[in-house]
């Protein structure tokens, strides 16, 4: 099982220290639902927050967080960014544009520090649950912390 010390050798937990961002790992291993996943880490299951790469271009890719339950409102999304279509991409193309597998992606630590929009019901959620970086870990921190260090807009987009 992880432990705290050990996330500082993952991008993602490098980037956390380097933001100041207090937080703990915590082991998610063999969860089979969103429900769980909370159980397991005490946090209500909209204090998880997903993490979706998004592709608006070419070459152009940005992070979407949303809270663990709801649904992007596609329509939102592209009236907020201005644009008329954006796309999910494939598990390797994820994989290239951030340095995470599908089920691990954070904004922290990515290989390029892609732009962070999240869903407004985020801010003021208290402390909350995201990916680590590594499969069967979490992290949880102070929401707004998270949207501080990580410059996160935020809009409407549930």
């Amino acid at each position: 099982m992880p432990t705290d010390e050990d996330d500082v050798l993952t991008p993602a937990g490098r980037a956390l220290v380097a933001a100041g961002v207090e937080h703990t790992t915590h082991d998610v291993t063999g969860v089979t639902s969103v429900e769980e996943a909370a159980a397991r880490q005490g946090v209500a299951t909209d204090h998880l927050i997903r993490t979706i790469v998004l592709r608006r271009g070419e070459d152009d890719y940005l992070f979407v967080l949303v809270p663990g339950g709801s649904n992007i409102a596609w329509p939102k999304l592209r009236a907020h960014l201005g644009v008329s279509r954006i796309s999910l991409p494939d598990a390797d193309e994820a994989r290239d544009a951030t340095g995470y597998e599908r089920g691990a992606i954070t904004p922290f630590g990515s290989t390029t520090a892609w732009p962070v929009v999240a869903d407004a019901s985020v801010p003021g959620m208290g402390t909350v649950a995201m990916g680590s970086g590594r499969r069967g870990t979490s992290v949880q921190l102070d929401a707004d912390a998270m949207l501080t260090a990580l410059d996160a807009d935020v809009a409407d987009l549930t």
